[in-house]
């Protein structure tokens, strides 16, 4: 089958894995009691020899673009930082008093929202609260997320006097009219003007953030936005797909499906901008991430340590993850909890002295396995169950669904392995759907997720 063939075939909708199970089919929430008691034994058996990461949801942007499909607030007026920090500061001494010991940070993030929205004088007083509780890992990571019209040179002067190395920027496309459609207008110039300023400070690792398939988004404006982004070369791109998902995001009723590229002409926009992004050196990695093979995430592939989780990937492996701010996902691998999604609630669950988390899932031991199995699709492009334990009944469920795709070329299956092939990449997501228990019993449910391509 040709590719026009297999997209069509294929281009259904489909989880983005950066969790399993998935968010909507979380089922067993722990209560806090229990949510305590998988933070401190993760803790316990991995602070030493690992470390933990830290995510915090900065979640406030002074304007709403469209495409978006995280949790924010819209507003001008800073006066709400203040009270954010300490709420945020507040719930990472409530989790102290689980741990007990300190600490040892090996990854800390930065998201939102625009952390940039902030003060550099608040995220000093944000960053501070958190480091003085705690130790460094050697070899950690510091990044975080920022706008390029309002990432000022103090921003990135405070935040690398923290030890943070790495940044990235949201660029999405530089083509005028897409940029107003989804409501997200950067001069080229700003996004150069903050480039230079974090490698001037010495940042190292500096990624961009673009999107294919946006509303008017054509074949010309991709090839504009990958070669200018090209003459900038950030060392990491991701490259993700526009998810249009209106019943969740309203923002992005402003546009309908007659403004968006689909199938054959959305794959061409990614293969047009995978190819320039390759005859300029950088290599693809993972799902919709490049890099150049000067940078730590192309190393990690090379050396089989890539990881996947609420971040992205990242070259560090930590077991445990603490989310801190409103909406922000924990995970102990055997657990996941996310935060109230709004401020107010948020504040009144800090002020009662009581962890804000509202959902969540408890993992069985199936629910280990597959995750196991998707993350290594996921990072590796191949996984394996030689281990009795991992010689699930869903995982043989998994190679009877995959034989089409094995008939159409795009993975290998032998005995107790399966290896994605090349060509199969670009439908990773299909590929881990067929280890994905929740979404197979659930077969008939309304579309909740976007599509594949």
């Amino acid at each position: 089958m040709d590719k026009v063939g297999l997209i069509k075939k294929y281009n259904v909708a489909a989880p983005r894995y950066t969790s399993y199970p998935t968010v909507p089919y979380w089922s067993k929430s722990p209560t806090i009691d229990e949510w305590k008691h998988e933070v401190k034994k993760a803790f316990d058996e991995t602070n030493s020899k690992e470390g933990i990461s830290i995510y915090i949801h900065l979640p406030f942007c002074q304007s709403l673009c469209t495409y978006c499909g995280c949790n924010t607030r819209i507003t001008t007026n800073h006066k709400v930082e203040q009270p954010y920090i300490k709420a945020v500061l507040k719930e990472w001494e409530m989790y102290l008093g689980v741990l007990k010991d300190k600490p040892r940070i090996k990854e800390l993030h930065l998201g939102g929202g625009t952390p940039t929205f902030f003060n550099p004088e608040h995220l000093k007083e944000l960053l501070s609260g958190i480091l003085l509780t705690a130790d460094v890992c050697e070899g950690v990571e510091f990044s975080f997320e920022g706008h390029p019209n309002n990432t000022t040179h103090e921003h990135l002067k405070v935040l690398r006097e923290f030890g943070f190395t790495r940044v990235s920027f949201g660029i999405q496309d530089l083509d005028p009219k897409v940029q107003e459609i989804i409501n997200r207008i950067q001069p080229v110039e700003n996004v150069e003007r903050a480039t230079n300023d974090a490698r001037q400070l010495g940042y190292t690792s500096i990624n961009y953030d673009l999107i294919y398939g946006l509303p008017l988004q054509k074949k010309s404006s991709i090839i504009h936005t990958a070669e200018t982004v090209v003459r900038l070369l950030p060392d990491r791109i991701a490259l993700y797909s526009y998810a249009h998902v209106p019943w969740i995001k309203p923002g992005q009723r402003k546009f309908t499906e007659a403004d968006l590229p689909e199938d054959e002409e959305k794959r061409e926009l990614y293969e047009t901008a995978r190819n320039i992004l390759e005859k300029a050196g950088y290599v693809e990695i993972g799902m919709d991430h490049f890099a150049l093979k000067t940078d730590s995430l192309y190393k990690a592939m090379k050396t089989k340590t890539l990881h996947r989780n609420f971040m992205g990937y990242t070259g560090n492996y930590t077991r445990l993850m603490i989310g801190l701010g409103v909406s922000a996902i924990s995970d102990t691998w055997s657990a996941f909890a996310q935060n109230i999604k709004t401020v107010e609630e948020y504040y009144d669950a800090i002020n009662k002295g009581v962890l804000p988390i509202f959902r969540g899932h408890l993992l069985s031991d199936e629910d280990m396995v597959l995750r196991k199995h998707i993350l290594n699709i996921m990072c590796r492009f191949e996984t394996s169950w030689f281990d009795k334990n991992e010689q699930t009944q869903t995982v043989y469920d998994a190679m009877h669904l995959l034989k089409e795709m094995e008939m159409d070329g795009l993975i290998e299956r032998a005995p107790f392995r399966l290896t994605v092939k090349e060509e199969g990449r670009k439908f990773i997501r299909n590929i881990c759907m067929a280890f994905d228990a929740y979404l197979l019993r659930n077969a008939s449910e309304k579309q909740i997720f976007s599509k594949v391509i």
